[in-house]
């Protein structure tokens, strides 16, 4: 069936939907995307209070230096030129503060990345030198990661570099407690777990990172938008306030049509799901699936959720910080910082907002702690979003004033000067991340990878429907890169691979 007798509909608008769909309606498929909320974009959504703009869930982005493979996609693409973008210091993109006020950068380029490291740990240069060899390794074994098919290194083909622990080899190379904690430092970028997290998710990430680190100047919704314009100048359509909620089959067992919430139904030859395996699973009919799948499905664990501050100040008040600021409060690394306590959050992530035209001041940040969903179980059954407009109970909103107040004096401790410029204050919790994104229990990054179960969470984008398939971060791994990267694997089914990664390559 060639690609214009051929309808695809893709669930889902996050980053990985709308660049599934904008590879699809490029090679002159006919896709129609589907977003059940009043925005399209996932965690590119941005929000506004008191004249200032927040993103929900992407502050910065990696691998958009000229050459890396996430340039070459978005300018394949045709958006690349469209997009506002800050590049960050060089010097010191992201900062590690450890809670006993040990301070350190990671640099951008491994030259600077190293000397920076080197500077702090001048008994450790062997330590850091094989630190960072054995991260560059590691993505090699990972072909289409730099845009290649048919390497002769990868991970099929030497399954067990997947089954290396994170924590456990940073100890092989290193006997330097603070150097580790140093390099472990960005694990909110991945919700790492010392008895879980695989080394390969620490080197795609921190890899990405280190070879291009940007803002997006006024809010991350702008990549969504370019997107959308593409999709929409190919041909393609996206369709707001189109919440999906039936499957219906042929009798060959083929999907030929979905229908909405708002009664409205869209036939396709082929659907995508960019929504986490067990929502797809919920939504397709259990029946569908075989049991083995399900049961594994079932008792895969997730990365935890988050709650997120925001923070919006008096203009001309806050210098803007062109870095991402890692603040420990505990020495016990990587140990499930998200458990709740009176002595939460034991660590934040601080990101501010950049305005175009304006590299001196900001008006406005987020502060991001992990935390529990259970945290919040006695109001799960509540739903609140732009669609499902329900108020929750008066003690949900108690609750999380209280863990407004400990994030805030978290914050009064690491930059003391931020609190008298404080204007408003407004937050997420996981209930709010689960219902806006569709995510079980508002995991932050889907299926919480772990090298010890690696069979167990992995995903393949076909399905045990003949025409429906898989694709978003649960494919490869998580954020940008990695989401858009699962929607070129699941484009694959469609379009020929060879073709398509040699003309992204030459961009």
């Amino acid at each position: 069936m060639t690609a214009m007798d051929r309808h695809i509909v893709i669930i889902g608008s996050g980053i990985s939907g709308l660049v599934c769909a904008a590879l699809l309606a490029k090679k002159g498929y006919a896709v129609t995307v589907l977003e059940k909320n009043h925005q399209v974009g996932g965690t590119l959504q941005v929000f506004s209070r008191d004249k200032a703009a927040f993103d929900t869930g992407v502050h910065y982005v990696g691998s958009l230096d000229e050459g890396e493979t996430l340039n070459k996609l978005f300018n394949y693409l045709g958006i690349l030129d469209t997009l506002s973008l800050k590049r960050m210091d060089e010097q010191g993109f992201d900062v590690i503060r450890l809670d006993d006020g040990f301070c350190i950068n990671h640099g951008m380029g491994y030259d600077n990345f190293t000397v920076q490291l080197k500077n702090s740990f001048p008994n450790n240069h062997e330590d850091i030198d094989n630190i960072c060899q054995e991260i560059k390794k590691y993505c090699t074994y990972f072909p289409l990661y730099n845009l290649e098919l048919d390497a002769a290194i990868n991970y099929v083909s030497n399954p067990e570099i997947l089954e290396v622990g994170a924590w456990d080899k940073l100890h092989e190379l290193t006997k330097n407690e603070k150097l580790i904690h140093t390099i472990l430092g960005s694990g909110p970028l991945y919700c790492g777990l010392k008895d879980k997290t695989p080394f390969y998710v620490l080197a795609l990430i921190l890899n990405s990172y280190i070879k291009g680190s940007y803002r997006f100047s006024n809010g991350s919704s702008q990549l969504a938008k370019a997107l959308v314009k593409k999709i929409r100048s190919f041909g393609g359509k996206v369709l707001k306030r189109k919440k999906v909620i039936q499957l219906h089959y042929s009798e060959n067992g083929e999907v030929n049509s979905v229908s909405c919430s708002d009664g409205t139904s869209y036939t396709c030859e082929a659907l995508i799901s960019s929504l986490h395996p067990n929502e797809t699973i919920k939504m397709a009919g259990k029946q569908y699936f075989k049991p083995a799948y399900r049961a594994r499905m079932d008792k895969v664990e997730n990365t935890t959720s988050t709650f997120m501050l925001y923070l919006s100040f008096k203009k001309n008040k806050v210098t803007y910080l062109n870095a991402n600021y890692y603040d420990y409060f505990t020495a016990d690394f990587w140990n499930k910082e998200f458990e709740y306590s009176d002595e939460w959050p034991k660590m934040t992530f601080t990101s501010f907002n950049h305005s175009s035209g304006d590299n001196q001041y900001t008006n406005s940040c987020s502060v991001m702690c992990y935390m529990d969903a259970n945290v919040f179980k006695e109001w799960k059954q509540s739903i609140r979003t732009v669609v499902d407009n329900n108020e929750r109970e008066e003690l949900y909103y108690a609750f999380k004033k209280k863990c407004e107040v400990q994030i805030l004096d978290r914050v009064k401790q690491r930059f003391p000067d931020l609190i008298q410029h404080i204007v408003s204050i407004h937050s997420s919790s996981p209930l709010t991340y689960r219902d806006f994104l569709a995510s079980p229990d508002g995991s932050m990054y889907g299926i919480q990878k772990d090298y010890k179960k690696i069979h167990h969470t992995q995903v393949n984008t076909r399905t045990h429907i003949p025409n429906l398939y898989l694709t978003g971060q649960n494919v490869l791994f998580h954020g940008i890169l990695g989401a858009s990267l699962g929607a070129m694997i699941t484009s694959f089914h469609f379009i020929d691979k060879q073709e398509l990664v040699s003309e992204i390559k030459q961009c």
